[in-house]
């Protein structure tokens, strides 16, 4: 009996050294930091891709750019921050163009019936990457919607509840933690698409900065107690406009690319190498399959392959799809996923298409004042590093911001420490008094305009020109285009005088049928994070613009904050947040009347009422004092009209099913890592029926030979898996889905098959889920 309980004490000491020595180890390999931090950090990420179907894209507003299948998915992702007993403030990073202001009135809402007053508009900031390839139809202003039909309800739908979701899964995920930040400059992922403005601004203040675009990211790397790394939110200023006018791919451009990239490093790594500071690579990840045996045996493969022919179609479940994605959460449920953000900043006049604007035509360069080939800006386009395929463009951008991304998250080593704050304020923008010092020391007091869209708006930029023969420069306009405009409404001499030299094109601020068509109430807002002030701003500032407003606040801030600041603090510009209100670029080169003078909606003085309403903000911030709430922007949700055809039906020909294989890859085929590319071609369903939200349309998954199982490896997730969508005519009912997956060099030898998910519409409104496989095929 003795001895027995001598075995039984040794055997619990044993195992008792063994867990506390495998705990020590983890916590060492994951990068853990001090136990005592003053933060609740939790992070959280959900998909918000939008219809894939018959659903204009926003950005370019270009009408035939209407989506038709997926490069990768959207998603929003979210950081919340909190004292442990205090205040708390919540960040979210949008794959979309932007937020939209009904968008964020909608989520406030849900939040408040979910938590009360824990988050409201004050502390709650809701930005976009500036992606142009997203389903569009989702803010409530006219003028943002006329090129899809009106409003859809479907992309806002998808928006509202992914960014609810995402915030519920970081309120969830609130530990204790730490954030480190850390900033670099990246040098060859952004240039100055309008450098005619920019040197109008003064030379003095041009001296002061290297480049004529911001180059620095900041980096936010979070870090929780038990988990170790749990994600990363950055800040850079560059378009989301690698992926040209003519893509009809949803995708996430190159920041989402980015994120993707990141995330899938994080999870790579901490599943082969368990995450240590000291691995630092700058690969862009690999997926990394959990199938271990040898398929090297290229006659055997073949021979396996020949057993498994195309399935035909067959229902499914809803819940088939999203159990079959690679990244589902439901086999990481053990701890938290990594979230990773590339967060758009001043991007207004910076473009990823790095090689330079060249004419179509000529192969020459463009004008360099106005942009145009020939007088006219049709063929003037911007050149990414991949040209001419804006895929690889896309990608190498993406690649780019990862890279310095991951080496700022290796290397991050400030803390932030301190409050936990936030001030927010609505401000009409259409009717504010704006105080000016003058040279002199005495003051004058100007005024914001309703808002208008000058000629240079229509011609668009070097990423997406514009058509007819608008031309970015002008401050004449043209006698032809004014009696268009008049026609819907003509501007009176106070709204012309006001936004002199712009000539207006749309007096969007002044249109209000069928209800308005232009914002003029914007949201305004500041959260800080110990030494970190994130300015949430509503449109996209140009680069001297962003830089002016970083200046003014900074200085406020250390004037106000006296002792409290003594040391180094740090502001960034989120941009495109809460809201939208198109460009803000300085007095100067608003006097240009490029296209980013002419989409300065409120006049000459815009920037400089952000700069002083933002004073206002930074100083009740540090002092500690409240601000009044200011106008309630409109709720337009119940006047919003839409246009877009509903699905009626799908159908396919007699004797066929949802899901079958119309066009099967060959006999024996045999393909390289690197080099190939297959192509399956599947009976389909509009896309529109069902968003597959956290699922996904189309799977690459391999054969795993002792099991005889097919383990999912690509999803429509992934860049090298193309979803294309597609009907034979315009209005029919039949339509097709075409899988594309180029074969990637990290992707393990073995036998593989396509498989497509989707779901149908009957005549009656009921809808039913289906899946197809395509015959096996081998990779070597």
């Amino acid at each position: 009996m003795i001895d027995l309980s001598l075995a039984r004490l040794w055997s619990t000491c044993f195992r008792s050294f063994f867990y506390i020595s495998a705990v020590l180890f983890l916590l060492t390999s994951v990068g853990v930091y001090s136990s005592d931090s003053e933060y609740l950090i939790g992070l959280g990420s959900y998909d918000i891709t939008g219809p894939a179907a018959d659903v204009n894209m926003m950005g370019y507003a270009n009408m035939e750019q209407v989506a038709s299948g997926i490069h990768f998915r959207l998603r929003a992702r979210t950081f919340i921050v909190s004292e442990p007993q205090g205040k708390r403030v919540v960040f979210v990073n949008l794959d979309a163009c932007m937020a939209s202001q009904i968008v964020t009135l909608k989520v406030i809402e849900r939040l408040k019936a979910r938590y009360g007053d824990l988050y409201t508009e004050k502390n709650v900031a809701i930005t976009g990457i500036h992606t142009h390839a997203g389903p569009g139809g989702y803010l409530q202003y006219v003028v943002y919607i006329v090129t899809s039909l009106g409003f859809v309800r479907q992309s806002f739908d998808a928006l509202v509840n992914g960014i609810e979701n995402s915030i519920i899964q970081a309120h969830e995920n609130l530990r204790p933690g730490s954030i480190f930040i850390n900033n670099g400059e990246l040098l060859d992922a952004g240039v100055n698409r309008s450098p005619s403005a920019y040197l109008n601004n003064p030379s003095e203040e041009r001296s002061k900065h290297k480049y004529d675009v911001d180059k620095e990211m900041t980096l936010l790397k979070f870090v929780d107690d038990q988990w170790g790394p749990v994600g990363s939110f950055n800040w850079f200023a560059t378009h989301g406009t690698s992926m040209s006018r003519t893509n009809s791919l949803i995708s996430g451009d190159n920041k989402g690319a980015a994120a993707r990239f990141m995330e899938d490093w994080f999870e790579q790594n901490t599943a082969e190498n368990s995450y240590s500071e000291e691995f630092i690579s700058d690969e862009i990840p690999r997926r990394v399959s959990s199938i271990i045996e040898d398929q090297d045996n290229h006659d055997e493969l073949l021979e396996l392959a020949s057993y498994f022919k195309s399935q035909p179609g067959r229902p499914a479940t809803r819940i088939s799809s999203s159990a079959r994605r690679v990244r589902s959460a439901l086999r990481k449920a053990d701890m938290p996923g990594f979230v990773s953000a590339f967060c758009q900043t001043n991007c207004g006049d910076v473009s990823p298409n790095v090689l330079g604007a060249f004419c179509l035509d000529t192969g020459l360069p463009c004008d360099f004042n106005h942009s145009t080939c020939g007088g006219r800006n049709e063929m003037c386009y911007g050149r990414g590093p991949g040209y001419p395929d804006e895929f690889e463009s896309t990608n190498i951008i993406g690649e780019r911001q990862f890279k310095m991304a991951l080496d700022l998250f290796n290397k991050a080593s400030e803390q932030l420490q301190g409050k936990v704050d936030y001030r927010h304020v609505y401000v009409d923008f259409s009717q504010l008094n704006v105080t000016l010092l003058k040279e002199d020391g005495n003051s004058e007091v100007v005024k914001t305009c309703p808002a208008a869209m000058g000629f240079a708006f229509a011609a668009g930029t070097t990423d997406g020109p514009g058509a007819f023969d608008f031309t970015q420069g002008d401050d004449k306009g043209n006698p032809f285009w004014r009696l268009v405009r008049n026609v819907l409404k003509t501007p009176d001499k106070k709204q012309i005088d006001c936004h002199y030299p712009k000539p207006i094109l749309l007096d969007t601020g002044e249109m209000t049928k069928p209800y308005e068509w232009a914002p003029s109430i914007l949201s305004l807002q500041i959260l800080r994070i110990g030494q970190l002030f994130i300015l949430s701003v509503p449109g996209e500032f140009t680069t001297m613009a962003g830089r002016r407003l970083r200046d003014a606040v900074k200085t406020q801030l250390k004037i106000s904050g006296n002792k409290e600041l003594n040391g180094e603090i740090h502001v960034v510009i989120a941009g495109l947040a809460n809201g939208y209100s198109q460009y803000v670029s300085t007095f100067e080169e608003y006097q240009v009347q490029r296209y980013e003078g002419a989409s300065t909606l409120f006049g000459p003085h815009t920037l400089s009422g952000y700069i002083q309403e933002f004073k206002k903000l930074s100083k009740s911030l540090i002092l500690d004092v409240p601000v009044q709430p200011g106008p309630q922007p409109p709720d337009l949700l119940d006047k919003q009209l839409s246009f877009l055809t509903p699905v009626m039906m799908d159908t396919t020909p007699d004797g066929d099913s949802f899901g079958d294989v119309i066009s099967d890859v060959p006999k024996n085929l045999s393909l390289k890592r690197g080099n190939d590319q297959v192509t399956v071609v599947f009976r389909s369903a509009c896309p529109r029926n069902d968003l597959l939200t956290e699922g996904t349309f189309a799977l690459v998954e391999r054969l795993e030979q002792k099991e005889k199982t097919w383990t999912p490896v690509y999803d429509d997730d992934d860049l090298c898996l193309r979803f294309k969508w597609s009907r034979p005519k315009r209005l029919s009912f039949r339509s097709q889905a075409t899988v594309e997956w180029r074969i990637p060099e990290s992707a393990s030898p073995g036998v593989y098959r396509i498989t497509h998910f989707g779901a149908a519409k009957k005549l009656f409104g009921s809808v039913h889920h289906f899946t197809g496989s395509s015959s096996a095929f081998v990779v070597t």
